[in-house]
């Protein structure tokens, strides 16, 4: 592998000039070629486990030396550094006599014996590093071939902080470099990186060996640099603008991959116009990889995915997995442009990368495939999933000071990605399409290949619009949190008066603290008039404000935020609520805003500031509802209340009213596809099954069973999007028969989206004895390491015991779970899934005082904030719980006369 730096605000010119070879061994031995046993072939061959997988390289770097000195500090961690040394230009070679490793800084300093000279030079130098089993840095991905055997591919993750892993670096995004890449491999083997192959020829030293040189890139940072070795197939075409697409599959399954090379094929034509600049490279690989830590990410040239975010088998794959496929891969593309061309200055402002890419997918998604109606899922999976992370005091603003790479770990999160892309939509909807486009061009051609800050987008957008665009969304970016607009309305003759106030939101109450946060609000208010278009749009930029609506009549229904675009809540006097209510039964009121209405008096509920019951009244007025999207956003609304509900002894008595609820729904749709039906169909009816089958509802539980007998027995296979109802409604109310036929189901499955639709629900087995093995079988060798957190937190999310269960398993397993996933993401979301659901004060101190004594410095506001959520669920429970009660014995009538 090569690397040259051209040309950043931190001027460094460098060329590197790097070999790579493959070594083996129970313990450390360097200068061992591979024995084509690691890299892709059985493991029965050579190097039974446990073992050390090593990597050599021979590096050399052109740098620019500024100042004179005798010390060279390079980013660099795990790695031993054999030989290093400097030549001058048209000098003589200073060898370097001394490295000293920072280990903590992830940082190694080369000393010199004599000082450097100001001026340009080589630095060359040859270390060994760990194929390592981290999913992260240059790891090892174990995978199965067609014929059983077990392989493993070598594939890199860099980002955030993890380049220093392959190859000591100046590991920063604002230090932008080209890459020449050369990668020794076995000639049987697939080797790629971010740039097309010039030179593949065999390797002189070894006739098993080919060196494969890869052309030179654009400058870019280290995170973004990607090289793959292994076994696979692949599909290709052309884009419209002539760009060489491929999607790389595990081989024999070069079929699952069409569906995403569509998508790609579309996307990439889509935001060069979207843009008006070009993809920027020849080609654009999409790889699916194994073991793999994210969904995906976006190496410039080369994404890489997990199988489950790339792959769709046309006759396996469930629709909400074609859904998620075009989600991520139109995600990965438009970093193509927002990240990699044009790249964040520092980490505090990833959400630029997140944030835009996490909006832009909705808008890709729905140019490739509109019958999805994703704007209006966008609501549900993301703005209120951003809404509910950011009302906490645990939360933190979008821009957010970095310093050790543990802390950039913590911010790949809800904050930055959802929120993030909730603060572009409703900047995209302030200013408009058109200017909003002229916007980003300003910006992408100004930074072409460098680096920017979050007040460069702002500076281009209101150069662009004319719009106080930096004023407005330093509100939203520097200040965590969001407003609860409080909205009450007096009629004057033909005229409605409203009085609007701002206040933070708190999940935990009004809020009361001392200073007084505001933001920018842009407004939108519709009438029953033209419940689809906005009567009036105003920027709220003060504490109150009244407003006058000319022509709105006293039997009309006024409604904020049209289109749940505004990053706020709403609270209606009852009065106007009450007026709404119809709207909602009559489907006057747009899905989108249905949803959103329903979701702001949920999320008011939770924090106490209307009752419980008030709204599962308002849930009642649902029962019409066609839309999948409203349905699935009450549906985790109930589900959270069922988890709170779970530590009382009614806990049977919400389940009633989760039947009540979807019955008619589910008797509306059925079991089997109509003619006419299309996705959202499909969604809706996995959906409401699997509802109603987890509540015990009798026919579908009967049904879930009759089918899953056949799909068993291979009298009738379940369609795809029939397997998740199906298979945690048998297991809900299944026995050891149940688990042990779901277990051989996952056996035998060669699709890993199967095996992930099974493990997910397996914690819905609601035995003791058999949630343990639940657990047993999540560290197993059965389960990629990866999936290993959804399955706990599938446990966790079960059932009260199994809550309870999955807790002890993560403490009695803490180290070998800390030493897979520390330092990443998966961590925080292992513990998420673990802790979120318990509503006691003592529990949410027994999780503090676990992880005082057993550190996770990536995961550790996430610590805070489960902490947080249990006393929120504690305080919630014993404000509400007898209300909630007294409702469901109301609703089921008088208990019957004794004579």
């Amino acid at each position: 592998m090569g690397f040259r730096y051209s040309g950043s605000e931190k001027d460094k010119s460098s060329r590197w000039k790097i070999f790579l070879f493959f070594a083996s061994s129970k313990h450390v031995v360097m200068w061992e070629f591979i024995d084509e046993v690691e890299v892709g072939l059985p493991t029965s061959l050579g190097c039974p486990p446990p073992c050390v997988l090593l990597f050599l390289m021979l590096m050399m770097f052109l740098l620019q030396v500024k100042n004179a000195t005798n010390q060279i500090v390079m980013n660099c961690a795990d790695i031993d550094i054999i030989t290093a040394s400097y030549a001058p230009e048209g000098d003589e070679e200073v060898h370097a006599t001394g490295f000293n490793y920072q280990n903590e800084d992830e940082k190694v300093t080369l000393s010199f014996p004599s000082t450097l000279q100001k001026g340009t030079g080589t630095l060359k130098i040859d270390f060994v590093g760990e194929l390592n089993d981290k999913m992260k840095g240059f790891y090892r991905s174990k995978y199965t071939t067609p014929t059983g055997d077990t392989r493993y591919a070598a594939v890199t993750q860099f980002e955030a902080t993890d380049a220093r892993r392959a190859f000591p670096c100046w590991d920063e995004p604002a230090i932008k470099a080209t890459f020449d890449i050369s990668l020794v491999v076995p000639k049987d083997r697939v080797a790629l990186s971010n740039m097309n192959v010039i030179d593949r020829k065999p390797y002189p030293d070894d006739e098993n060996l080919v060196e494969v040189k890869f052309a030179r890139t654009p400058i870019m940072s280290t995170y973004l640099v990607a090289f793959v070795v292994g076994e696979y197939d692949f599909v290709e075409t052309r884009s419209l603008d002539g760009v060489l697409v491929r999607v790389y599959t595990p081989v024999g399954k070069a079929e699952q991959g069409k569906f995403a090379l569509e998508v790609a094929a579309k996307t990439l034509p889509f935001y060069k116009d979207y843009f008006n600049v070009p993809y920027p490279l020849p080609k654009i690989d999409l790889i699916a990889i194994a073991d793999f830590a994210a969904g995906a990410m976006e190496n410039w040239g080369l994404v890489t995915y997990r199988e489950t975010a790339l792959l769709i088998d046309p006759k396996n794959s469930c629709s909400s997995s074609r859904q998620w496929v075009a989600l991520v891969v139109g995600h990965e593309l438009a970093h193509q442009w927002f990240g990699n061309l044009v790249t964040m200055e520092w980490w505090t402002h990833l959400w630029l990368n997140e944030g835009f890419a996490s909006w832009i997918e909705y808008l890709c998604v729905d140019h490739c495939f509109p019958e999805y109606d994703i704007w209006t899922q966008f609501v549900s999976a993301d703005y209120t999933r951003a809404q509910e992370l950011d009302a906490l005091d645990n939360s933190h603003p979008i821009e957010v000071s970095v310093g050790h790479p543990s802390e950039v770990d913590e911010i790949f999160d809800a904050i930055s990605y959802s929120k993030g892309a909730s603060v572009i939509r409703m900047l995209h909807d302030y200013i408009g399409d058109e200017d909003f486009r002229k916007g980003m061009n300003l910006y992408l051609t100004k930074f072409l290949q460098k680096n920017a800050a979050t007040e460069d987008l702002w500076e281009s957008l209101e150069k662009a619009s004319g719009k106080p665009i930096a004023a407005v969304m330093n509100t939203w970016t520097k200040q965590m949190g969001f407003p609860l607009i409080y909205v009450e309305a007096e009629q004057q003759e033909d005229d409605k008066v409203l009085k609007l106030v701002q206040k933070k939101f708190c999940a935990s109450g009004p809020y009361a603290g001392e200073d007084f946060p505001m933001w920018m609000v842009p407004i939108s208010i519709c009438t029953s008039d033209d419940p689809t278009s906005a009567k009036m749009q105003v920027l709220m930029d003060k504490p109150e404000l009244t407003l006058v609506l000319k022509d709105v009549k006293p039997d009309q229904w006024v409604k904020l935020n049209l289109g749940t675009v505004g990053f706020y809540r709403t609270q209606y006097s009852p009065d106007m609520l009450e007026s709404l209510i119809p709207a909602i039964k009559d489907l006057s009121l747009p899905p989108v805003d249905r949803l959103g209405l329903q979701n702001d008096l949920f999320s008011l509920a939770r924090a106490g500031i209307i009752s419980t019951v008030e709204v599962l009244k308002v849930m009642e007025a649902f029962v019409n509802e066609p839309n999948y999207t409203v349905w699935s956003d009450l549906s985790c609304n109930l589900e959270i209340l069922s988890t709170l509900l779970s530590h009382t002894d009614f806990y049977e008595e919400i389940q009633v009213f989760v039947k009540d609820v979807f019955s008619p729904i589910g008797e509306r749709l059925g079991w089997d596809p109509k003619p006419g039906e299309g996705h959202l169909d499909a969604l809706l009816r996995g959906l409401v099954l699997g509802k109603l089958g987890k509540a015990g509802h009798k026919a579908t539980l009967e049904e879930a069973r009759r089918r899953f007998k056949d799909h068993v027995e291979g009298k009738n296979i379940l369609s795809a999007d029939l397997r998740s109802p199906v298979y945690v409604t048998i297991l809900k109310h299944g026995d050891s028969a149940t688990l042990d036929t779901m277990l051989k189901l996952h056996k035998q499955a060669d699709m890993q989206e199967e095996k992930n639709r099974i493990e997910r629900v397996l914690g819905a087995i609601s035995q003791p004895e058999l949630i343990q093995k639940v657990l047993t079988f999540a560290l197993s060798e059965e389960v990629r390491p990866q999936d290993t957190v959804s399955v706990i937190g599938g446990v966790a999310g079960g059932s009260k015991q199994g809550r309870k269960a999955a807790w002890k398993f993560v403490r009695d397993n803490w180290e070998e779970l800390y030493n897979r996933y520390q330092g990443g993401f998966l961590i925080s979301r292992l513990i998420k899934l673990t802790v979120d659901g318990f509503a006691n004060d003592k529990m949410a101190a027994e999780v503090k005082a676990f992880f005082e004594s057993h550190p996770a410095p990536s995961a550790e506001r996430t610590v805070q904030q489960c902490c947080e959520n249990i006393l929120l669920n504690a305080a919630w429970l014993k404000r509400d719980s007898e209300d909630i009660h007294q409702f469901f014995l109301h609703r089921k009538g008088p208990p019957p006369t004794t004579a």
